[in-house]
C-alpha cells in the first residue's frame, strides 16, 4: 500500500481486514484494489468521471458511474463497514448531505480534503493577491472542482455542531505526518474517521 497517495495509505491502514467498503468519488480504484488486494475487503465504488470508472472496471473492481450529490441516497442504511470520501468533499454540491448519506450507509467514514487555510494558501492570497496553484491544488481558481474551501477547524466545528464521534484524525504536510497541535496552519491534507 506504499505506492498510495498519503491519505489513501493512512484509510487503508486503518480499515478492518474482510471489511466491506463503498468509495465514493474512488477515481481509478488504487485504494480499492490495494484494499482488495491485501486486505481482503469487499470494496465497491462510485465515481462521476467515466474515465475512471473505466480504468477501475479494467482493474477488475465493481465501480459503477455516478454522482455522490444525487445517488447516495438509494443505498441503504449501514450496508457497508465503512464509506470513504477521498479527496471528494470539498467538489460536492451539498457536503452536508453527502456527509448525512456517507454516516448512513457506513457504519464508520473516513473523510480526506485538502486544508484551504495551510499557510502556503494563506501566503499566496496575502502577497499574491491571488488563488494559489500548487502541486496539491494544481487547477486554477475558474477550472478548478473545489466549490466549497474547507478547512481543518471549519471541518471540526461542523463535527462539533453535528455531535459526530472523531475516531481518529492525521494532518500531513506533503507526504509526512504532522502534529494536531496547529494542524489548521500547518497541515496540507486531512483525514478523519467519523462516527455517528
Amino acid at each position: 500500500m506504499n505506492d498510495l497517495r498519503p491519505d489513501l495509505s493512512i484509510i487503508a491502514r486503518h480499515v478492518a481486514r474482510g471489511s466491506r467498503i463503498l468509495d465514493i468519488g474512488c477515481g481509478d480504484g488504487a485504494l480499492m484494489a490495494a484494499l482488495r488486494d491485501e486486505a481482503g475487503c469487499d470494496a465497491r465504488g462510485l465515481e462521476i468521471d467515466p474515465a475512471n470508472v473505466a480504468a477501475a472496471v479494467a482493474r477488475g473492481l465493481a465501480v459503477v458511474q455516478g454522482d455522490a450529490d444525487t445517488d447516495l441516497a438509494s443505498y441503504p442504511d449501514a450496508s457497508f463497514d465503512y464509506a470513504i470520501l477521498s479527496q471528494t468533499l470539498q467538489t460536492a454540491r451539498a457536503p452536508d448531505v453527502v456527509l448525512d448519506h456517507l454516516l448512513r450507509i457506513g457504519r464508520r467514514a473516513f473523510v480526506s480534503f485538502p486544508n484551504f487555510a495551510h499557510w502556503r494558501v494563506r501566503l499566496s492570497l496575502m502577497w499574491g493577491g491571488r488563488m494559489p496553484v500548487t502541486d496539491l491544488l494544481p487547477e486554477r481558481w475558474y477550472d478548478t472542482p473545489n466549490i466549497h474551501h474547507v478547512t481543518i477547524d471549519d471541518f471540526r466545528a461542523f463535527l462539533r455542531d453535528r455531535g459526530l464521534t472523531v475516531e481518529g484524525s492525521w494532518f500531513l504536510s506533503r507526504s509526512r505526518q504532522t502534529s494536531a497541535a496547529a494542524a489548521n496552519l500547518r497541515a496540507e491534507h486531512a483525514v478523519f474517521l467519523l462516527q455517528r
